[in-house]
């Protein structure tokens, strides 16, 4: 019975924060140039008409006024319209590095993935439109990195948040 107990408490583990999830960790729209401009254009734009643009709804504008990318209920489907609105140009089209990729790095946790635990469970890779999550069998799921564009899709159809990310640089 305590076996058991241990099983399904090492669900929670992801869930329990930690200090390096205290900073804000800031995913960009695709499309843009650098961190800097985010910095210095953002924060002066009245319209923020990157977030109404956004179909998915994941665009939001943090307190200094920049934008970033809320992956809880959705992910990025690169459609372009935040980068075609954008009057600044801190999203363009024409920023050939970063429209095919975010800035981010996902990992999946070996102790909080059912999978890894001998549960079916495929939620994470159902939704990824870039067939970025492999899996051996019907289990150990891992994330293919040179495939990943980081869309984000597969950390809101985790069940036991399992799914993180890091922040790279622009």
């Amino acid at each position: 019975m305590a076996d058991r107990r241990e099983f399904f408490k090492s669900f929670t583990k992801p869930l329990v924060k930690n200090q390096e999830e205290e900073t804000p960790r800031l995913v960009r729209p695709p499309y843009g140039k650098d961190e800097s401009t985010f910095q210095s254009e953002c924060p002066s734009c009245e319209t923020k008409a990157c977030v109404a643009s956004c179909d998915e709804k994941i665009i939001v504008i943090m307190e200094d006024g920049t934008p970033t990318l809320d992956f809880s209920k959705n992910g990025c489907t690169f459609c372009d319209e935040c980068a075609n609105v954008c009057d600044a140009d801190v999203l363009s089209l024409e920023n050939e590095a970063t429209s095919e990729k975010l800035n981010a790095m996902f990992r999946i946790s070996l102790e909080g993935c059912v999978a890894h635990h001998g549960v079916i469970c495929n939620s994470c890779k159902e939704p990824c439109i870039d067939d970025a999550i492999l899996f051996n069998g019907m289990f150990n799921p891992v994330i293919d990195e040179d495939r990943c564009t980081g869309c984000g899709f597969c950390i809101a159809r985790c069940p036991t948040q399992a799914i993180s990310f890091r922040v790279l640089e622009l």
